[in-house]
């Protein structure tokens, strides 16, 4: 019998945190920091990110019974059948908090998301250029959502920083099993290092906001960089998996860093706390641990 464990490994439920500040970067760029029935956009981005995972499991499956025999589906503790339904109701369920929190402005953003998530998974994902482009930009257009349709422009360089790491952490990425190349952790650290001087360069407003987003830019690159050259320098499969777990958890100090700078402390303090909650979890002493890449 399927237990609720399972399927939260199914969907990699610590990698969900990671998603939650999306939208809060894309409010906080168009000026649009979260509040009343907006708040319910980041469970929105949670559904939709998790019915992805879900549908990368399934559509993985038989790759993953010869590379990853302990995953749910391939260990037979999640069937087929079961996963792709998963989807598809966090799915529906994901459009339907979208569309209860942001109206159709957010609708009609969330529905290129979610078909831009099941194209990822079905179709886009073997290849490496095409799948990581295509990651890159359900990021963004995840972002794009918490601005909604009518308020895309300001958005678009959050967005447009969220699909850069995104795409160079799933380059990465390809790398888990067989092990990567220097060329390419080297040159994913090499963004990390751009991404975060954009940061710094584009702030703008009193200094005390200049500062803190020195600071978060920093958290955010000391947080992924290091594993990042360690990979670089030993391009070893367990090298590669540290960096793009690195570059995961990395996703939330990012967020924070754009809430900042682009005037939302209230958001980046929410996300200050998300950061700390997904530590506690990772850091855990017992317990089942639960892949987040």
């Amino acid at each position: 019998m399927t237990k609720a464990g399972d399927y939260l490994e199914l969907v990699r439920a610590p990698a969900v945190l990671t998603v939650l500040g999306d939208s809060v970067a894309g409010g906080a760029a168009a000026g649009r920091p979260l509040a009343g029935r907006r708040l319910w956009m980041p469970l929105a981005s949670a559904f939709l990110y998790a019915g992805g995972m879900a549908l990368n499991d399934y559509a993985d499956r038989d790759i993953d019974a010869r590379e990853r025999p302990q995953r749910p589906i391939p260990s037979g503790r999640v069937s087929p059948r079961n996963a792709l339904a998963a989807a598809s109701a966090l799915t529906a369920a994901g459009l339907g908090l979208c569309a209860a929190a942001g109206g159709r402005n957010s609708l009609a953003v969330g529905i290129p998301l979610a078909v831009s998530i099941w194209t990822y998974d079905l179709v886009t994902k073997e290849h490496a250029m095409a799948g990581s482009v295509s990651m890159g930009a359900c990021r963004a257009l995840d972002v794009l959502m918490g601005a909604g349709a009518g308020h895309v422009r300001p958005a678009l360089g959050a967005a447009g920083i969220m699909g850069g790491h995104t795409v160079a952490v799933t380059f990465l990425s390809r790398g888990e099993v067989d092990g990567t190349d220097a060329a390419t952790a080297s040159g994913v650290a090499a963004a990390t290092g751009l991404l975060a001087a954009s940061l710094v360069a584009g702030s703008a407003g009193p200094p005390t906001r200049t500062l803190a987003a020195i600071a978060a830019a920093a958290a955010y690159a000391l947080r992924c960089g290091p594993a990042q050259i360690r990979a670089a320098r030993d391009p070893a499969a367990v090298n590669a998996l540290n960096a793009t777990k690195a570059g995961i958890r990395a996703m939330v100090p990012l967020q924070a860093a754009l809430a900042v700078r682009h005037g939302d402390p209230v958001g980046a303090g929410a996300l200050l706390g998300v950061d700390i909650l997904g530590r506690i979890i990772r850091s855990r002493p017992g317990g089942r641990k639960v892949s987040e890449s």
